[in-house]
C-alpha cells in the first residue's frame, strides 16, 4: 500500500484529502461491505460519501449497466436519449415541483452550478443567500457560496454571497431558544439582512448540512424563510445532494420537513441516485429552467449508461421501501448511539435523521471542537472493521454515519457496538 500511496502523492494534488494514517485502497464490495487490497473486510457506514445508496454491487444495477453497455455507452444530449427521458420523467414526478423540467449533470457540484446559473439569469441578480456552515461543491461558483471555512479555499467569486443564520441548531446566538423562538429569531435576522442589500436571486440551502456535520434547523425553518422570500420574488434552491431519495427516513426529500409553503423553486440532486455512477441534476419549474437565452448541451450529463444505473437503482429503492428501512433502522441506530453518548464525555451531541447520523465530539467539559478525537475514532473503527466519515464546521470534529439504505438491524447493531468501543476508548 505504501507504494501506491507514494505514487498518489507524486502525481495528485496535496489538497486531495485521504482518510487514515495508512490510507486504504478499497478493491471491491458487496451489500453493505467492502474489502481492501490486503483482503480485510469492512462494514461500510459511509458509502463513498453517501453515494452507494442501496448496496455495493447491487445485481439490479450492475445488470442494467452491463446490458446498456452492450448497446451504447454515450451519445451526448445532441440526440434523443430514451433512458434519460425515462429517468427525467420519474424524477420530475417525485420532485413535487409543478411543471417540472430536469437537467442532468455529472456531479452535485455541477448541479449546484447549474442551479446558480438558472437562478441568477432568471432573477437578473448575482446576489445569493446561503447558510452559514454550508457546503455546495468544489467549483469556483460553488466555493463562493460555501459557508464552511474549511472547504472554501478562496474568497474570490462571481457572486455576492450573504450568509444567513439557522443551519446549526445547537450553536450560535440563538442556540438557547426553543424551536419556535429559534425560527422566529432566524426569520427576523433574514428580514434584517434583506433590508440592507439589493434583491438576491435565491437562497440555497441543504435541509441537513452534509459536510457541515449533519446539522439541521428545526422543522419548518425553511418554510418560514420561504414565506419571506416569496413575498420578494426570491427563489429557494434546495440542495438535496446528500438528503435526497429517502435517506432521512421521514421524507423522500429533505425539503419536505419544511414544505408547509410548497416545494422549492429548484432542487439539486446527485450522489445516491446513481449508486456510484456519476449522476447529478437540477429540477426546476419550466419558466425557470427555460429562462436561458443561449444554446447549451451536456456532453456527459445524462449519458445512457449512467441513466440505466439510475433507473434501476431508483426502481429498487422504491420497490423495497428503502426510505422506510432508513426510518426504522436509522431510528434504532440513533437511539443506540445516544445511549452510548450519555456515558462518553467527549460526545456533545448525536443528531440526524434516518440513516444520516452525526456525532459531534468536543474536549470534555467544554464546547471546544476536538478534531483529534474524531481522527482517533476513525482509526479505531477502521481497526475493528468499520468505515465512517467525518466533517463539521468546527475543525472537522463530527463523525458522519451514512450507510447504504438497505442496512439491516443486525448490521446497525454491529456498527454501533464498534462505535461504542471506539468512543469509550477516548476516555
Amino acid at each position: 500500500m505504501s507504494d501506491l500511496y507514494a505514487r498518489h502523492r507524486s502525481v495528485l494534488p496535496d489538497w486531495l484529502a485521504l482518510y487514515y494514517e495508512d490510507p486504504l485502497e478499497i478493491t471491491h464490495g458487496e451489500g453493505r461491505h467492502v474489502w481492501d487490497a490486503d483482503g480485510n473486510k469492512y462494514l461500510d457506514f459511509f458509502g463513498g460519501i453517501l453515494t452507494t445508496m442501496t448496496a455495493h454491487a447491487l445485481p439490479e444495477v450492475t445488470k442494467a449497466m452491463t446490458k446498456q453497455a452492450g448497446r451504447i455507452l454515450h451519445s451526448s444530449t445532441l440526440y434523443l436519449n430514451r433512458p434519460m427521458v425515462e429517468l427525467a420523467e420519474r424524477i420530475a414526478q417525485l420532485s413535487g415541483i409543478p411543471d417540472a423540467r430536469v437537467f442532468f449533470t455529472t456531479s452535485g457540484t455541477e448541479a449546484n452550478d447549474t442551479a446558480l446559473l438558472l437562478a441568477t439569469a432568471y432573477r437578473r441578480s448575482n446576489t445569493l443567500l446561503a447558510m452559514r456552515n454550508s457546503y455546495h461543491g468544489r467549483s469556483f461558483s460553488a466555493v463562493g457560496i460555501t459557508g464552511n471555512r474549511g472547504w472554501s479555499p478562496t474568497s474570490l467569486s462571481p457572486l455576492q454571497t450573504l450568509y444567513v443564520h439557522g443551519g446549526v441548531r445547537t450553536r450560535g446566538p440563538y442556540a438557547s431558544l426553543g424551536d419556535e423562538e429559534f425560527i422566529a429569531a432566524c426569520v427576523e435576522d433574514l428580514k434584517d439582512l434583506l433590508g440592507h442589500t439589493r434583491a438576491p436571486a435565491a437562497l440555497i440551502a441543504e435541509p441537513i448540512q452534509g459536510v457541515g456535520g449533519f446539522t439541521s434547523p428545526p422543522d419548518g425553518l425553511y418554510a418560514a424563510f420561504r414565506e419571506v422570500l416569496a413575498e420578494r420574488g426570491i427563489l429557494w434552491i434546495a440542495d438535496e445532494v446528500q438528503t435526497g431519495w429517502g435517506r432521512t427516513g421521514d421524507h423522500f426529500w429533505g425539503w419536505q420537513a419544511h414544505g408547509q409553503n410548497g416545494p422549492p423553486d429548484l432542487l439539486t440532486f446527485a450522489k445516491g441516485i446513481g449508486n456510484g455512477s456519476s449522476i447529478g441534476g437540477v429540477v426546476a419549474r419550466a419558466e425557470i429552467m427555460n429562462c436561458l437565452d443561449s444554446n447549451s448541451i451536456s456532453t456527459f450529463g445524462g449519458t445512457q449508461i449512467t441513466m440505466a444505473a439510475g433507473l434501476a437503482n431508483l426502481a429498487y429503492l422504491l420497490e423495497h421501501d428503502l426510505q422506510g428501512n432508513a426510518r426504522r433502522v436509522g431510528g434504532l441506530l440513533i437511539e443506540r448511539l445516544r445511549a452510548v453518548a450519555a456515558q462518553v464525555p467527549h460526545v456533545r451531541e448525536v443528531r440526524g435523521r434516518g440513516l444520516m447520523v452525526g456525532v459531534e465530539l468536543v474536549k470534555p467539559g467544554t464546547d471546544e471542537a476536538d478534531p483529534d478525537a474524531a481522527s482517533a475514532v476513525l482509526e479505531a473503527t477502521r481497526a475493528e472493521g468499520l468505515l465512517i466519515g467525518k466533517g463539521g464546521g468546527h475543525n472537522t470534529s463530527a463523525l458522519r454515519i451514512a450507510p447504504p439504505l438497505s442496512l439491516t438491524v443486525a448490521e446497525a447493531e454491529e456498527g454501533a457496538a464498534i462505535l461504542e468501543r471506539a468512543l469509550r476508548s477516548l476516555s
